[in-house]
Formats: C-alpha cells, structure tokens, sequence
C-alpha cells in the first residue's frame, strides 16, 4: 500500500497581475490520489484559469510535479522529480526516474512510455473546482467585520458560539442574499496536464508520499 496525504489537492483561482500575466504557468490546481488497486499514482495540473477555447500549452513552460516519498511522516524524503515540456504545439515530452515519454499526448488515452510505467495526457479541459465565490466574500466580510469583538486562542483560531459558527458555515454554503450555492467557476475551462505513474517510480524513499508542483521558464 501506498499513502498519500489524503487525496491532495490545492487551489488557487484568482491570482494576483503578476501571476495572471503568465496564465499557461499560472497553477489552479494540483491532484494526486491512487488507482482503486493502489498499483498507480495519478497526478494532475491544472494551469490558465478560465483559459480559452483555443488556448494551449506554450513551449516556454517547463512543468514539475515533486513527488516526496518517506517512510512514515515527518520522516527523511526523497523527491522523485516528474518533468514535462512541450517542443511545439502538439508535442511533449516527460521524464520520471528513469521513464521518458515523448509524442502528442493530446488523445485522452493518453501517451505511454516503452515500460508502460508512465502515462501522460496534455489538453484543455473544464475546470474541476467547484467554488461558491459570492458566498466565500460574504463570510470573509462577516468576519472582518466582527474581528473586534472576537477572542482567539493560541493557534490564532477563534472562539465563535454554535450560533455563530453555524451561520457563518450556513453563509459559505450560499450566494448573493441567501440563494443557493452555485459553483462559479462553471464552464471555465483550463489548461490539464495528466500524469499516471507506477507506484514504484515515485516510491524509492518510502511509502508514504507528498506532492507538489511547480513551473518554470524553460531554458
């Protein structure tokens, strides 16, 4: 068996003008979770929030996934980098450990490397990350609004009534003046890069794992 941090996941949609300068190297978000058989690792990331219909990836971005493997948590880590880099508009190509993968990786079975040991898939999708953004600001301004009158402990968490907590729960669950949750991010489409890897690429150190991911300007 193989651990990952919970099924991980991270985002971050709405970036400051620098970060949405370079909307191909603007992470969204990051997934990684195992196959039902624990056999594989599928990791994904997502650039270009709201990208349009005919946007694609650039060659100019060089794409990393850092998978940190260990035998328990807390414990030392060896990082298994993943790489992928576009050569031109519909090429890729991918290293892990010792897997490479090159070719068009735009058909959604994706393209294979020689050992079958990692696969790789390159294109526009919808965004996956469903978010009730109107709700979200209302919450926010809740509670700016109360921070005066508000008592936190000593990990800065603060102490809120049942009431209280309840609404604030209830508020994020909601849009504009009470309306249902909507996902605001629907029919936004991003930039979705795909990659499943035999656990034992990415399990040299442990079996225990954390990922992250970066991007980079290519050289």
């Amino acid at each position: 068996m193989v651990g990952l941090a919970s099924s991980a996941f991270a985002a971050d949609h709405l970036d400051s003008p620098a970060a949405s300068a370079e909307p191909t190297a603007d992470i969204t978000d990051v997934y990684a979770w195992m196959t039902s058989d624990a056999e594989r690792v599928n990791l994904v990331l997502n650039v270009a929030p709201d990208a349009g219909d005919s946007m694609s990836f650039p060659t100019s971005t060089v794409y990393a996934f850092h998978v940190n493997s260990s035998e328990g948590y807390g414990m030392a880590q060896t990082e298994t980098l993943v790489r992928c880099k576009f050569y031109d508009e519909n090429a890729i190509e991918c290293w892990a450990g010792d897997e490479y993968v090159v070719g068009d990786p735009s058909n959604p079975a994706g393209i294979t490397s020689t050992s079958g040991a990692l696969r790789v898939f390159a294109g526009l999708r919808n965004d996956p990350f469903y978010f009730e953004l109107v709700g979200f600001n209302e919450t926010v301004a809740a509670v700016r609004a109360a921070a005066g009158s508000l008592t936190f402990d000593e990990d800065g968490c603060p102490a809120l009534d049942d009431e209280t907590s309840t609404a604030l729960v209830t508020q994020l669950q909601r849009g504009m003046a009470g309306a249902p949750a909507s996902d605001t991010f629907a029919g936004q489409n991003v930039l979705s890069l795909v990659v499943q890897l035999d656990k034992d690429v990415v399990t040299t150190g442990g079996d225990v794992l954390g990922v992250w991911a970066s991007t980079h300007a290519a050289e």
